[in-house]
């Protein structure tokens, strides 16, 4: 495994990913990686899906398809609308055009990662995520130490509950997340931040930490 340093600042969204079939050894790595992320009160009330059945990834990459017409898409569009020509605006085309790659091919990745949590009678609260997004973050950081692309999206989730269905889930569990994932086409580098001064306060908002 890499060095942990070089795995956080390169582990890029990748969208760009291969056809080609990922050792099961590999999934196995990253899904124990993520069942050793924690959880509120220690629960573990997770479940995690693994799909490589074609028809059910192309029926859910059908509403995929439509969350991004009829809103991510939208939403780009009105973004370069108001954008001037210039580098920023080039690097969002670039960011476009990846999102626009992985969901026209979201089915075709070999194998989905749907990190899930039994969220009991109440369904999903406010903090329900906090349960599960660690161990996303854990699988996403372990796929990159392995070489294997990824990205965290929750895009299918606007049409949840037809989704969860496809999934078979029951009432109780529901789907926070898929990771395809795949071997990149591209390759990993370092992810692009602002200065960290400019996101950090100290004691009230607003206030410079350094």
């Amino acid at each position: 495994m890499a060095d942990l340093d070089d795995i956080i600042f390169s582990t890029r969204a990748m969208r760009r990913l291969k056809p080609d079939p990922v050792p099961d050894d590999m999934i196995e790595k990253i899904l124990r990686a993520g069942q050793a992320a924690p959880s509120g009160g220690n629960a573990q009330n997770w479940g995690f899906l693994v799909v490589k059945d074609p028809e059910i990834k192309r029926q859910v990459q059908v509403y995929y398809q439509r969350a991004y017409d009829e809103g991510v898409g939208k939403h780009y569009a009105e973004r370069l609308a108001s954008m001037p020509a210039g580098e920023t605006r080039e690097k969002l085309e670039r960011q476009i055009a990846a999102v626009h790659h992985l969901t026209v091919h979201f089915h075709e990745v070999p194998v989905w990662i749907v990190p899930c949590l039994d969220v009991g009678p109440r369904g999903p609260l406010g903090m329900s995520g906090a349960s599960v997004y660690p161990a996303v973050q854990n699988m996403l950081l372990t796929a990159r130490s392995l070489g294997l692309g990824s990205t965290l999206t929750c895009r299918h989730m606007m049409f949840g509950k037809e989704c969860d269905a496809i999934f078979g889930l029951p009432d109780n569990v529901v789907s926070f997340a898929i990771l395809p994932v795949g071997w990149p086409e591209g390759k990993f580098g370092p992810v692009a931040r602002g200065p960290l001064a400019s996101v950090v306060h100290k004691d009230r908002w607003g206030t410079p930490y350094f």
